[in-house]
């Protein structure tokens, strides 16, 4: 099963590293895959993996989604 925790740390990591900043908070995520912050709230209390955005975010970040979702290597596209 696919872990929404897991999933979140690596989009952190991404984000981590193409905005320079120290700390990445929920917010950051949700506007990174173009959600409402309020939203992005109750799918992390639910566990809900939003695959849509998830996938909009890989394809512009150029990162794989087998990375995201399982942590299969390659991490990046080229």
């Amino acid at each position: 099963m696919i872990d929404f925790l897991e999933v979140t740390e690596r989009i952190r990591t991404i984000l981590h590293s193409t905005l320079k900043k120290e700390k990445i908070y929920d917010r950051d995520i949700a506007h990174a895959l173009k959600l409402d912050p309020q939203y992005y709230a109750v799918i992390k209390k639910r566990k809900k993996i939003p695959y849509e955005s998830i996938a909009l975010f890989c394809q512009y970040h150029k990162v794989s989604i087998n990375w995201i979702l399982f942590s299969q290597n390659p991490m990046l596209l080229d």
